[in-house]
């Protein structure tokens, strides 16, 4: 980070000793163009560094454009980091304030009317968030919007779960 803190046109390529997913994933979120096993051929090597040289990121012997690299990223951020990243990710929501809000209620099992008594808003209104929700996250329905969602921490599970007023107090509890 700090060698490409200062605005350098210097691409970073990183030699290590551990196989380590996440220590991949942090080096490549620093900026690292390439990160490579420290016991690597040279031929490898050489090939490794054209590649960079070109504009192009290595990651496991993969290589990628910047879009490659960042869908490489979003995909480790997922099944790599947990709950580490959710956080960082939920930075990135293309969703509106209000529109997550609306999400977490989903989430929640409501309906759009019930949703709309809650907000105090029109069951349109509701709807029309709907509809922009599933567009942007590129969703067909509200069960995949809410998925979505939780797999990418912006909502957890035990957020979601509601109060049915049922309960004893603790005090009468067996």
């Amino acid at each position: 980070r700090a060698i490409n803190a200062d605005r350098l046109p210097v691409r970073v390529i990183m030699l290590t000793g551990y196989d380590d997913p996440e220590q991949l994933l942090h080096a490549m979120h620093a900026d690292a163009a390439a990160y490579c096993a420290k016991e690597i051929e040279v031929e490898q090597l050489v090939k490794v560094i054209r590649h960079v040289m070109d504009g192009r990121y290595v990651v496991q012997d993969q290589v990628l454009d910047r879009e490659g690299l960042l869908d490489w990223m979003e995909r480790g951020v997922e099944s790599v980091a947990g709950h580490y990243y959710a956080e960082l990710a939920e930075t990135f929501s293309p969703l509106s304030p209000r529109e997550s809000e609306i999400l977490e209620y989903v989430t929640r099992g409501l309906s759009n009317k019930e949703i709309a008594t809650l907000l105090g808003i029109s069951h349109q209104t509701v709807k029309n968030h709907m509809t922009s929700i599933l567009r942007k996250l590129a969703v067909d329905d509200r069960t995949q919007a809410a998925v979505y969602a939780l797999r990418r921490g912006w909502v957890r599970l035990r957020d979601t779960v509601q109060s049915s007023g049922d309960e004893l107090p603790d005090d009468e509890v067996e």
